[in-house]
């Protein structure tokens, strides 16, 4: 079974609390604030690897977290970092947020990495609030929290051509046949139930005038795949990577037409998405070595031409007509190949012109008022508040002067905030006093 989809939990450490020690020693008699920093928490990271295939790893765990910062401690010592936790993926894995469905990263290349949760800030140590008017401070920050969210993970093989068809059209057979790839092959349908890659070489590899590309065999296609039944909702999403697409169609089948068949296909591939369907196709009638094929492979040949489709007729049981078609194959790749890089040069181009960047202000805000309760948003105003020690009267002060100086306190006054309502920032709640 291919496990090509989940959904887990990643949480980042913690950053370390500062702390508020006091030089303590003997013939030291003022020693004065020498509290360190905390260290800051581990982030969560995912990384492709070849080496892997399914995302089966993460059936059975859905929860990952990585170490928090350790405290900072006297002598103005920081605390150690969390440790960072790297989760291995396949090639091809698309990682989103399973709130907002919002793409993370896209995983395609080998040991590519991303940071899906970072690790809290280490708080500081009191040594410094340190002022001319303050020499002896007791306020430490505390760490800031590490980032934490649900996400989705979903592989899509990465293939240059995809074999599309309904059950039983020879796809697997085709498969086995032009590359070493040896996939279940019977006479019923859903032999296939996971999609199967091979690597095919055209030309003399070892002579370097020879062009390899990967084939993947897709599970065959019914009506309503795209609606999810059978097992096509399943596995369209593995043909969205390719580049080309070839058709297989059955052309001995006694219960139904060859062009009919190509045309429910391309229906599902295009119900499924737009770009699936305006993909390049290849036609295939396949098992021409039958009379059934050979009567209507004439008639066919015309309908996929008029269409505007290249199309073969093979066997690829017999060997019959593969070659060819492999060969057509790697020269219409290498022609979007190049195509692809003229496109990206000119890209490239018009990207030296420089893109206008119109960041968002990092002391960015907002107020609302939900349920009763006033909510700030923003990502400065949150974390200052949650590395404030609510237990230090300077902290709190602190926290008070911030606020005023960002514009929040304006802001909740202009909101309607009065003495006593809850105002909460992130996962923190205060109440708003004089």
């Amino acid at each position: 079974m291919l496990y090509d989809h989940a959904k887990i939990f990643v949480k980042a450490g913690a950053g370390g609390d500062g702390s508020a020690h006091f030089r303590r020693e003997k013939y030291v008699p003022h020693g004065g604030p020498d509290g360190g920093d905390g260290g800051r928490g581990g982030s969560v990271y995912f990384e492709a690897t070849h080496n892997l295939n399914t995302l089966i790893d993460y059936r059975y765990r859905q929860q990952f977290k990585a170490g928090c910062g350790e405290p900072g401690h006297r002598q103005k010592m920081h605390g150690a970092a969390g440790e960072d936790i790297v989760l291995k993926v396949p090639c091809g894995t698309i990682i989103r947020d399973a709130e907002t469905n919002e793409v993370i990263a896209d995983l395609v290349e080998d040991e590519q990495r991303v940071m899906v949760a970072r690790g809290g800030r280490g708080g500081l140590g009191n040594t410094h609030f340190v002022t001319s008017t303050n020499q002896a401070p007791k306020e430490a920050q505390k760490g800031e929290p590490g980032e934490e969210h649900w996400v989705t993970l979903e592989l899509q093989l990465i293939a240059d051509v995809g074999l599309v068809g309904y059950p039983n059209a020879g796809k697997s057979t085709l498969l086995s046949v032009v590359t070493a790839a040896r996939p279940k092959i019977a006479a019923y349908p859903f032999t296939t139930l996971s999609p199967n890659l091979g690597v095919v070489e055209v030309g003399q590899p070892q002579s370097g005038d020879g062009f390899g590309f990967v084939l993947a065999d897709i599970p065959g296609l019914i009506e309503g795949a795209a609606q999810g039944v059978g097992l096509g909702h399943e596995f369209l999403r593995h043909v969205q990577r390719t580049r080309l697409l070839i058709h297989v169609v059955d052309g001995a089948s006694t219960d139904r037409d060859p062009w009919q068949d190509f045309l429910a296909i391309n229906h599902e591939l295009h119900e499924y998405d737009e770009r699936l369907a305006a993909k390049p196709q290849i036609v295939v009638l396949n098992k021409i070595d039958l009379a059934e094929a050979q009567e209507r492979w004439p008639t066919f040949k015309v309908q996929i031409e008029t269409a505007g489709y290249a199309v073969f007729a093979i066997s690829a049981a017999a060997h019959q007509g593969t070659n060819e078609l492999m060969r057509y194959t790697a020269r219409r790749l290498q022609e979007m190949q190049r195509e692809e890089a003229e496109r990206a040069a000119a890209q490239r181009v018009l990207d030296m012109e420089g893109p206008v960047l119109r960041p968002q202000a990092i002391d960015a805000f907002t107020v609302t008022k939900e349920n009763g309760v006033y909510v700030v948003r923003g990502k400065r105003v949150e974390r200052v508040v949650s590395m404030t020690d609510q237990q230090s009267e300077e902290g709190m002060q602190r926290l008070q002067v911030t606020l005023e100086k960002m514009g929040v306190t304006k802001a909740l006054e202009e909101a309607g905030v009065q003495v006593g309502d809850v105002v909460r920032f992130g996962k923190n709640e205060l109440y708003w006093g004089e």
